[in-house]
């Protein structure tokens, strides 16, 4: 029973490693699910190196399973190395199943491999492993950890807002009475969180208004229905307007004209002003 635990199942797993890495690097896999292409995604290398390191972590099981079968030095050493595979596992499969829209299925796998191995190889112990398990993706699930999704997908226009923010409020006004179709997106969000501070923008609103060929940026209430009130106007008295935003020309930053890369940012004046309104740094 111990041999089938701690080296054959072993054995089973370190094939099947060995396949998707073989796999792998002919640029395919036995994962073909979104969850699989979005882990790599998630790793601060090439996943390739990860299948090396799993590699190496149950061929260094097997050696120690067997020699578990005679030593108790071997024995403790197989279960240090197993249930810290399993804690890493454990880890990166809770990270996936917060971030991502759906896990990786060969991570899910090796990970159900080794509880397989943990439960054979040692029944007594077992339901300490699954404590473990089950408090590890607790933990993880108290972090706020931003989603791998976008949220500008397609044109349109998207404002990163907030239900208490008086400015946010009027911006909202505004939209309704003119009955202009936007998609709000909370300040609260993670990920519109680092893209305001990627862009150096400390204030909501902001209002993104993604276009097929560039994106513009429009920060501050008086500066978005500035924005339309103008557009309405020329919708009514057409004529030549001028590009003036920051005083640039309208391929600034597209790279060469290259489709997609326009990127506008339209300053609003200072909190003096009480134009906008601060978001809470935490």
């Amino acid at each position: 029973m111990y041999f089938f635990a701690r080296v054959f199942l072993p054995f089973l797993l370190f094939v099947y490693i060995g396949i998707e890495t073989y796999l792998r690097l002919q640029h395919t896999s036995l994962c073909g699910e979104v969850g699989c292409a979005l882990a790599g995604e998630l790793l601060r290398f090439d996943h390739i190196y990860l299948n090396y390191f799993g590699l190496a972590g149950v061929l260094s099981l097997i050696i120690t399973g067997y020699r578990s079968l005679k030593s108790s030095f071997f024995e403790t050493l197989f279960f240090v190395l197993l249930y810290s595979g399993i804690a890493f596992e454990t880890t990166i499969i809770s990270y996936q199943f917060i971030a991502n829209p759906e896990p990786c299925l060969f991570c899910l796998s090796v990970f159900s491999s080794l509880l397989v191995i943990a439960l054979f190889s040692q029944v007594k112990h077992f339901a300490v492993v699954l404590a473990t398990v089950l408090f590890i993706f607790i933990g993880l699930n108290t972090l706020t950890i931003p989603q791998n999704r976008s949220f500008v997908t397609a044109p349109g226009l998207y404002l990163i807002q907030s239900a208490t923010c008086s400015h946010c409020k009027k911006i909202k006004t505004y939209f309704s009475e003119h009955h202009i179709a936007y998609t709000p997106i909370s300040a609260k969000e993670i990920n519109a969180r680092g893209f305001l501070k990627f862009v150096d923008i400390s204030t909501i609103p902001v209002l993104i208004i993604k276009e097929s060929s560039n994106m513009t940026i429009l920060k501050g209430d008086q500066k978005i229905i500035a924005h339309f009130d103008a557009k309405n106007k020329e919708e009514v008295n057409p004529m030549p307007v001028q590009n003036s935003t920051l005083g640039l020309s309208s391929d600034f930053l597209a790279a060469g004209g290259d489709a997609g890369c326009a990127l506008t940012i339209t300053e609003t004046p200072s909190c003096a002003d009480d134009n906008t309104t601060p978001i809470l740094q935490h």
